[in-house]
């Protein structure tokens, strides 16, 4: 079955970028360009994981996670949060905010982050 994955990310080209290597590994992207309608769709839609960009227009990345977090019926959807905020503070507060992983865009290419999705959906 289709693992539907929501790719939050300003940036367009990384975010077809990203969404291009997914759907050739057989899943099912949608996307959102900022934290009102990341929201918005983490509602609409069964989720199997959302990669979360955190410096985004309207809503930032945290505060999304903290209201897929602090909502019973989302939060047991796995987010890795994907950002160029690569400070240790960034890190640990996305992590203790229930994040399953935190990945620094520059470190990591596209096949890498699809590596990482593929572990957590097991």
């Amino acid at each position: 079955m289709e693992k539907n994955i929501l790719i939050v990310e300003d940036d367009q080209f990384l975010r077809e970028l990203i969404g291009q290597k997914l759907v050739t590994k057989g899943y099912n992207i949608i996307e959102a360009e900022d934290g009102r309608k990341a929201i918005k769709e983490i509602k609409k839609e069964k989720l199997d994981l959302i990669l979360l960009d955190l410096i985004l227009p309207d809503i930032d990345g945290f505060e999304v996670l903290a209201q897929i977090k602090g909502d019973p019926t989302l939060s047991k959807i796995p987010v890795i949060i994907l950002s160029n905020l690569g400070q240790k503070d960034d890190i640990e507060k996305g992590l203790k905010m229930g994040a399953n992983d935190y990945l620094i865009k520059a470190q990591f290419t596209p096949e890498e982050v699809v590596e990482k999705i593929k572990v957590i959906l097991k």
